[in-house]
């Protein structure tokens, strides 16, 4: 029940399904890419960053100074893979999140 509690909260806010969104299908992202995607401060991106990595629907990884996500799909449990095909399933066609991923093609 933690876990999933977790998600929910993490699933609360439209900035964080928007991240999720960006990091469909890609490999990996850095938080720069994120951070102009949403057009917000660094710190703001951070702690949704950090928000979505404590639900465990992302990993991240540093690279000196860099820090890159992904969505945890490989290591992840049914439940937070049950979670990330439901966002997808949901918001893929949502104007919004075309618009990001328009964005996103530049990098």
């Amino acid at each position: 029940m933690f876990e999933f509690m977790n998600i929910a909260k993490a699933l609360a806010d439209e900035n964080r399904v928007r991240i999720l969104m960006a990091l469909d299908g890609r490999d990996e992202l850095c938080v720069c890419q994120l951070t102009d995607m949403l057009e917000l401060a660094p710190s703001t991106v951070s702690k949704h960053l950090f928000i979505l990595r404590s639900a465990r629907l992302i990993l991240g990884r540093k690279d000196g100074r860099w820090v890159y996500y992904r969505l945890n799909i490989d290591e992840a449990s049914n439940v937070v893979k049950n979670a990330l095909a439901w966002v997808h399933q949901s918001v893929s066609d949502v104007s919004l999140i075309q618009q990001d991923q328009l964005k996103l093609t530049s990098y």
